[in-house]
Parts: C-alpha cells; sequence; structure tokens
C-alpha cells in the first residue's frame, strides 16, 4: 500500500503546480518550461554523469574511497532523470539534487540510514576457489589475525637460471636490469 501512494500523489500534485503556474504565466510559457526543463535535465546528465564518471576513477586511481564520486554521480544522474520527467515538482526536486550541499545532506541522510552486516566470498559447490587454496577454517571465521606460512632462505639461485623468473643479474653477460619481473 505505501510503494503505491507516490505514484497516486505525485501525478496529482503535478496536475496541480500545471494548473497553478499556467495560470499565473499561461499554457505556453508553461510548455516551453517544462521542455526547457527536460533538455537541461539531458544536458545535466550527459556533462555532470561524465565528469562524476571522471571523478570516480581518479578517485580508483589515487586509492581513494570511490564511494562518495560514485554516490554524488548517483545523484546528480537521479536529479537529470527527474529533470527530465514531465512535471515541475520532479523538475524542482531533480534541480535540488544538483546542488552540492543538498547532496551532501542527502549523502549523510542515506549513510545514517544503511547499515553493512559484513562481506565475504564463498564459492558455489563445484566452483574453482578464486581466493586460494586457504584452510578451511581461516575463511570460515578465524579471526586471530595468524596466517600459518613457510618460507625458506636461499644464497644462490637456482640451477639453470631460467629466462625471466629469477634475479639473474648476477650472471656475467646479463644487463637487463636488476629483476627478471620487469623490462625496461
Amino acid at each position: 500500500m505505501w510503494l503505491l501512494l507516490p505514484f497516486v500523489i505525485l501525478p496529482i500534485v503535478e496536475i496541480a503546480l500545471f494548473i497553478q503556474v499556467g495560470g499565473a504565466i499561461g499554457v505556453l510559457p508553461t510548455i516551453l518550461l517544462v521542455l526547457a526543463s527536460a533538455a537541461a535535465g539531458l544536458a545535466v546528465m550527459r556533462r555532470q554523469g561524465a565528469m562524476a564518471m571522471i571523478d570516480m576513477q581518479r578517485a580508483v586511481a589515487e586509492f581513494r574511497d570511490p564511494t562518495a564520486p560514485m554516490a554524488h554521480g548517483a545523484l546528480i544522474m537521479l536529479g537529470g532523470g527527474l529533470m527530465i520527467l514531465p512535471g515541475l515538482f520532479t523538475s524542482t526536486l531533480g534541480i535540488l539534487l544538483l546542488v552540492p550541499a543538498i547532496r551532501q545532506l542527502v549523502m549523510g541522510w542515506m549513510g545514517r540510514r544503511v547499515r553493512v552486516r559484513g562481506m565475504g566470498y564463498r564459492a558455489r559447490p563445484g566452483e574453482a576457489d578464486v581466493m586460494g587454496d586457504f584452510p578451511a577454517g581461516y575463511r570460515r571465521g578465524a579471526r586471530d589475525g595468524v596466517i600459518d606460512g613457510e618460507y625458506s632462505v636461499q644464497d644462490d639461485p637456482p640451477t639453470p637460471v631460467r629466462e625471466g623468473l629469477t634475479d639473474s643479474s648476477s650472471q656475467p653477460g646479463n644487463d637487463r636490469g636488476k629483476s627478471g619481473w620487469t623490462r625496461h
């Protein structure tokens, strides 16, 4: 029932606003206002959506948390979409979502209402485990932070030195650099 309420109330509000604004400024200017709002919404979605994508990519490239640029981009796209919808109330809501301070308020309100319960990875039965071959108890809740492992120290490179697998800079005649993993 509550889900249907906006679909009943929104058209009534839009019709009432069309009547009020159309009576104040005329029918043709009201129609032109709605068309201009739709054109502006398309321009906003095209321009600001691309800018939001660039901000998100920049955040990922700089190893920052990309959730804020993603949320801003989503709210900008929602604002542009609301401007495209024919109506004065939805266009006003769309324009309000383009204001950065209002987007911050909306993101803060949404952030208080969202709860993250946990995250993890589990392979489906019959699938290969992409995370590696960990012991069964490690992934299922060992939260002590200890990972068992083994290592060995090798003083001499293994023989024969295979191309690209070991540091073979100590071999005579090798001028490729200090690492077999990078090629300069």
